[in-house]
This record gives C-alpha cells, structure tokens and sequence, in this order.
C-alpha cells in the first residue's frame, strides 16, 4: 500500500497517513498481528466502545480512521487536563472495557482487557477520549489490565521518559477508580510485572526498576 508521510512511530509499528480520514499502523517484523487487532476494535466499537474504525487489515497492516487531537500525555504535559482527571479517565475506560462481553467466551468472569491502557494510547478528540493500539488485547481477568496500567505508569514515574507531568498522582487517582470486579488484584499484579519482564522491547532498566514499580503501586493503593 502506498503511504503518505509518517506521522509517528512506536516500540512496535509505524504510523502513516493516508489521506484526511484514514491512516495505516504498519508492524514492523516480527511484531503484532493487525488482523486479530481489527477484530477486537470491531468487537468493542460495535459495543459503544471509543475506539477508531476500522477500514482493512492484514497481519501487518491495519488502515483506521484519523484521530485528531493530543493523546492524553501531551495533554497532560500542556496542563490541559491535571494528573486527577487522566487517572479519573483511566479508570473509567478500564471500568468500561471490563463491563462490555468478551468475544470468545460466555464467562461473565471473563473481560476484553487492553492491557497496555496508558496516556500516550488515548487520543483526546472533539468527541472524547478513544483508545488505540490494541495489539495486546486478549481476554481474561480486569485484574490484569490494571496490572499492566499500573506498571506502566509506576516504571515512568521511576524512570522519568517519557516525562509525564505528576505521573504518581495520575497512577494514584487511576488506582482510586477501581470498582467492583474491575479492579487490581494480587494475580493480576504479579501477572503484569512477570509480562513487563518478559517483554522483548523493555530496556534493561525498565526492567530494573519493576520490583520499584510493585511497591510504589503497593503504596499508592
């Protein structure tokens, strides 16, 4: 597929832009697999989920549409949302996911989970919040997509890159969202640190820090 100028790049893939309404998320090898993605952004958004549209996929390529605006990390970096109302944010779109029904299985126990929800894959837009890059989306237990969040956001307030501005204080109002059984659990969080570890794109002192990261999240519970 022809593409237009790049307009972003992560640990995983490449973004393009294709036109005004569509752009193409394009894994670079071995990763992701962008055809399982697009079923499960289809399965959500046809629940009312906020997630972009879907256009066409193959196991590298996804097209979707064009978001506009921030994510929430450069929201939060321009002080146009504080750290209490992303965390807020968070938790609602975790409570949310985990109250849709899971594709492959009838257990209520069983959710759609993200499971790399944090603020640089929310895209503040005139119509509100819309979650991307679903490439590790599975189901099973809220437990560990809160987990995972929590993790994420207590290894950059460790670390410090990218800078998210009072990311402690947004991991702390994220955690005071948890509700019912979409909530942290000792499972989940031992599950989502062994995963951080695990993961092949972490840096050396990501991965240092993750025994930091367990008890800040310990401490902020």
């Amino acid at each position: 597929m022809t593409t237009g100028r790049l307009l972003g790049s992560g640990r995983m893939a490449d973004v393009y832009e294709i036109d005004g309404t569509w752009v193409l998320r394009r894994y670079r090898d071995p990763y992701g697999d962008a055809a399982a993605e697009a079923v499960v952004m289809d399965h959500v958004r046809g629940h009312g989920y906020p997630v972009p549209g879907v256009r066409s996929a193959t196991r590298s390529d996804l097209v979707m549409e064009r978001l506009t605006g921030p994510t929430m990390g450069e929201a939060l970096l321009e002080g146009r949302l504080s750290p209490q109302e992303g965390g807020a944010m968070l938790a609602r779109l975790l409570r949310d996911l985990h109250a849709l029904p899971a594709r492959r299985f009838a257990d209520p126990a069983v959710s759609v989970l993200h499971l790399d929800l944090h603020p640089l894959n929310v895209i503040m837009t005139a119509d509100g919040p819309k979650v991307i890059d679903w490439a590790t989306a599975e189901e099973g237990s809220p437990g560990l997509d809160w987990g995972m969040s929590a993790v994420i956001l207590a290894q950059v307030a460790l670390l410090g890159e990218p800078q998210v501005a009072g990311v402690r204080e947004l991991l702390a109002a994220m955690l005071a969202g948890q509700e019912g059984a979409s909530a942290l659990t000792e499972a989940g969080l031992a599950k989502a640190r062994a995963r951080r570890a695990a993961n092949p794109t972490m840096t050396g002192r990501e991965v240092e820090v993750l025994g930091e990261a367990e008890d800040l999240i310990r401490a902020l519970l």
